[in-house]
């Protein structure tokens, strides 16, 4: 396939989402990869194709001492830089083809193998400063391409329809819009009605939301929107990823923090909050699953200018 948006950056996990010395296959633009962690606490990734009868290295296993993938067809075995393990040495040369990775803040990051257009953004280093981590929600293959995917997250006039009926949202307004580049702020109030008292005891987070959130989000295209909400008892940040699998599947996964929130707090609200975050992006993918093929539209709502940034950006690329 035609790569999509080659050179930007790409956050294709958590270290948490990740077990020790377990192999994982990720796909970026078309390409399978076989993704691990050793005890160390070390990431590394190889071409998912054997180079001798083209089996999936990620249905192997790691060889925890020397550190090496193990193809499950004929037991040959591959360092982390693809070169053939065997006989108790490894070749000069490798024979398949390692993914760059770059960790920061336990994320693990890619270029796919292109020449870098922008860096790694930071707008991680400010959470993990501040904000404790509760955990990875809403890990989801969406069958849409990553255009349609994209335009929803910058999409405000849809949480009216998609997230009515979770949040009893009333009315959602954007009172500023500030873009640099790539990279942009918007400040958002939300008013909401009640949750009656059978929907808080089922998802208990509904609890502490206010009728009224004042709620600033941050953008770093292509891949990352980094949601910010303040809460009676915590703040919360929500980052949500985006990247292309192929042209017409894109991954999603949403690292979920808070901040100031109490043990006590912390014990009750985390999986409930994890539900929440899993529903919303739950609602936006089916969605986007059920879109019809793209037409021009012939209605403009409020702040679309907002979206249609985020289309520019991705057809100048």
């Amino acid at each position: 396939m035609k790569p999509i948006l080659p050179g930007a950056p790409w956050l294709v996990a958590h270290k948490s989402m990740l077990g020790i010395n377990q192999l994982q296959k990720i796909t970026l633009n078309g390409n399978d990869y076989a993704l691990w962690q050793n005890q160390k606490g070390e990431v590394f990734a190889l071409n998912n194709i054997c180079p001798h009868m083209q089996a999936a290295l990620s249905d192997g296993w790691i060889c925890q001492e020397r550190n090496t993938v193990t193809c499950p067809f004929h037991a040959l075995e591959f360092d982390a830089q693809g070169r053939l393990y065997q006989e108790n040495k490894k070749d000069p040369q490798p024979i398949t083809k390692p993914l760059e990775l770059i960790l920061r803040n336990d994320c693990i990051w890619t270029y796919g193998g292109f020449e870098p257009r922008l860096p790694i953004p930071d707008l991680h280093q400010n959470i993990v400063d501040t904000y404790e981590f509760m955990g990875v929600a809403g890990e989801t293959n969406i069958q849409g391409d990553f255009l349609s995917s994209l335009m929803v997250n910058y999409d405000y006039n849809h949480q009216n329809g998609t997230h009515k009926e979770l949040f009893k949202i009333s009315s959602c307004n954007v009172s500023s819009f500030e873009e640099n580049g790539y990279y942009a702020k918007v400040e958002q109030k939300i008013s909401r009605a009640d949750n009656t008292l059978k929907e808080i005891i089922k998802n208990p987070v509904l609890g502490i939301f206010p009728k009224i959130l004042n709620n600033i989000l941050e953008y770093a295209f292509p891949s990352t929107t980094v949601f910010f909400a303040k809460t009676p008892i915590s703040n919360i940040a929500q980052v949500h990823i985006l990247y292309p699998e192929t042209e017409t599947v894109t991954k999603t996964f949403v690292l979920v923090y808070a901040q100031g929130i109490n043990p006590w707090s912390k014990f009750l609200l985390k999986n409930s909050l994890l539900r929440a975050v899993s529903t919303v992006v739950e609602q936006d993918t089916s969605a986007i699953e059920s879109l019809y093929p793209r037409q021009q539209p012939k209605i403009r709502l409020p702040n679309e200018e907002i979206m249609f940034y985020a289309e520019k950006l991705y057809r100048d690329w």
